[in-house]
């Protein structure tokens, strides 16, 4: 919360960041960031959010996530921030991330069982 009791900017992107992960466990199955050897996933590389209303603290918000769109290499997910119950858009944005082995910190093209769920939505 900011010094005008407003929610902080920032925190928009913590929203996001929740819903992202969120829609990987149900869309994979993921849990506790499964414990396979393959350490690989989704890394965010950019980021947009459109403030389009105020939110005063405390606040119950509901956010939407879906893919966009699937490259070679990354994905685009694009959100929507709601009121809680409600179709007021507080705000919308995108991100872009790439597919990525954290070991070697090089991206890999997009699994194909990735692919095959976000077209099973």
């Amino acid at each position: 919360m900011d010094a005008m009791g407003h929610v902080n900017n920032i925190v928009y992107f913590q929203y996001l960041e929740s819903a992202r992960i969120g829609y990987f466990e149900r869309l994979m199955g993921w849990s506790e960031r499964d414990q396979v050897g393959e350490r690989q996933g989704p890394v965010v590389v950019s980021q947009t959010f459109n403030y389009r209303r105020q939110v005063y603290y405390p606040a119950e918000l509901d956010v939407g996530v879906r893919c966009r769109e699937i490259r070679n290499r990354s994905f685009v997910l694009e959100y929507g921030l709601f009121r809680n119950g409600t179709d007021e858009l507080i705000g919308d944005g995108t991100s872009v991330a790439v597919w990525l082995d954290y070991g070697t910190s090089k991206t890999l093209p997009i699994p194909q069982i990735l692919r095959e769920a976000v077209l099973s939505v």
